[in-house]
């Protein structure tokens, strides 16, 4: 294992979407996405940084669209947080296929597939180089699991957030729509705000700001990307003060 002075951060949080594990199926997961991703995740734990991750449901099922059509609000964000903890095993096998010991930890206590969450309990996992997923949410409709990201990163006491999308980065408009999409290093959470950049809800910049901690935006799809960051090189912007 490589010491942890080769790296940026010794702790960080893992935010990647749902969607990320479909590959290019429109539903669902797609196995050797989740593989890929597994891969990534152990790359990073392989260079002695404490990982945790969190994982969205929307692949599977999105509260706010079932809520769209008719459904009531609460039982359907209820529903998406179940979704999560789905991809939030799958994770998990590929990872412990991989030799990396993961707990799975979900805020809707289900004993026989998932911890419930402690919070000391947690800390200690990733004191022991264990993978924590955090599924379900926060345990509360109303919220998604951007602001769980946040919340648990904050709780875990993270020193960033990485989250991964489809681009290297935060545009100033839609770069797979916009040719002269400008892509930002560093961006202020209150540019992000003002400017309704989609980084994350307004909720969870709001909790990342009020605690400094920094967003890191990068693509999931650049081989190598989440490594290269921790290792000091690579293409993303930074959210911060």
């Amino acid at each position: 294992m490589t010491d942890t002075s080769d790296t940026t951060y010794k702790r960080v949080m893992l935010k990647i979407s749902g969607e990320a594990l479909m590959g290019d199926t429109g539903f669902g997961l797609h196995p050797p996405t989740v593989q890929r991703i597994a891969q990534e995740v152990k790359s990073v734990h392989d260079m002695g940084v404490e990982i945790c991750m969190v994982i969205g449901g929307g692949n599977i099922f999105r509260g706010l669209q079932g809520s769209a059509q008719g459904m009531e609000r609460t039982t359907a964000d209820y529903m998406g947080m179940l979704a999560t903890v789905m991809n939030a095993l799958a994770m998990q096998a590929a990872l412990e296929e991989l030799g990396i010991h993961t707990r799975v930890i979900s805020a809707i206590t289900m004993n026989e597939v998932a911890e419930p969450y402690i919070r000391r309990r947690a800390v200690r996992h990733l004191e022991k180089k264990r993978v924590c997923i955090f599924a379900a949410g926060t345990g509360n409709p109303y919220f998604t699991t951007d602001t769980a990201a946040t919340l648990r990163a904050n709780e875990m006491a993270c020193e960033a957030i990485f989250k991964g999308t489809k681009v290297d980065g935060v545009y100033d408009k839609d770069p797979a729509k916009h040719d002269d999409a400008v892509r930002f290093d560093k961006v202020s959470y209150d540019e992000v705000l003002a400017k309704h950049l989609g980084v994350m809800d307004a909720s969870a910049i709001a909790l990342a700001r009020d605690n400094h901690l920094p967003i890191i935006v990068f693509s999931l799809d650049e081989p190598g990307g989440l490594r290269g960051i921790l290792a000091g090189k690579g293409t993303y912007t930074i959210v911060h003060d």
